[in-house]
């Protein structure tokens, strides 16, 4: 699969036509109650990309919702009218730009406030996150397997420098973190409209992450957006979009140096 660049890179900001090539690859997904799209979140046509996907989805007037990993849930840009500025967008969604650089996410963000479509934080509050560190009840909400390659993926999140004591507490915070953002979907979806949800790739993972804890009468479809060429999805997610590929980076690197 050829990748695939935004058009915002070709012409500045403005919106995707009917016959762009996001409109085609989002139309082709539709009618669905939630799209998720999961990024690289260091790759910065993905969030070109899901600006573009918000536009494309508002323009057809089916945009319910965007909900965000990069606030967290009881946030939201609800109350607000279309033409309000970024700085109470930003308050609005309690924003972290040291966490979520605004330069990155504000476009996505701002596109939805002006096509006057909510959006909200869907992330675990962190006030929360001890809490799910001890909660024996969220390790049945994954199958065997998937919690085994969630552990797993767990570990070599943290570069495997994890204390083993502490993979399935900080497991447990992926499920709630999963849990959360579906939680968020369901409370926004609108009938004959699509949630767009994005997040990291691994929220997004049909196998592991937020669409294990979507309801059954909720239907959703996944993209994976991957930095370099387009791998096979084997079953975690409905599509792929390759986008230009980026230098490789060790991101163990500097934490194996300093243990």
């Amino acid at each position: 699969m050829a990748p695939l660049l935004g058009a915002a890179m070709l012409s500045g900001c403005a919106a995707p036509t009917a016959d762009s090539p996001i409109d085609r690859r989002v139309a082709v997904l539709l009618p669905v109650d939630a799209l998720l799209l999961g990024e690289q979140h260091d790759a910065s046509e993905h969030q070109v990309i899901e600006r573009e996907t918000v536009q494309a989805l508002a323009g057809r007037g089916r945009l319910a919702a965007l909900a965000i990993e990069m606030a967290e849930e009881g946030n939201s840009t609800a109350h607000l009218p279309a033409d309000a500025s970024e700085a109470q967008v930003q308050a609005a969604l309690s924003w972290n730009d040291k966490g979520w650089p605004w330069a990155a996410y504000g476009p996505v963000v701002m596109a939805a406030v002006r096509a006057g479509v909510p959006v909200v934080g869907a992330n675990l509050e962190r006030a929360h996150m001890k809490d799910a560190m001890s909660d024996v009840s969220l390790d049945a909400q994954l199958n065997d397997d998937s919690r085994a390659t969630q552990r797993e993926a767990v570990r070599s999140g943290h570069c495997n420098l994890l204390p083993e004591s502490q993979v399935i507490p900080m497991t447990r915070i992926q499920v709630a973190r999963d849990r959360a953002m579906a939680q968020a979907v369901v409370k926004a979806k609108q009938p004959g409209k699509t949630v767009l949800l994005v997040s990291g790739a691994g929220h997004s993972n049909k196998r592991l992450g937020v669409p294990q804890h979507l309801p059954t009468d909720v239907s959703v479809k996944v993209v994976r957006m991957r930095a370099g060429a387009a791998d096979a999805t084997d079953g975690a997610f409905d599509v792929v979009w390759a986008t230009p590929a980026l230098p490789e980076k060790d991101y163990c690197a500097g934490v194996k140096r300093t243990s």
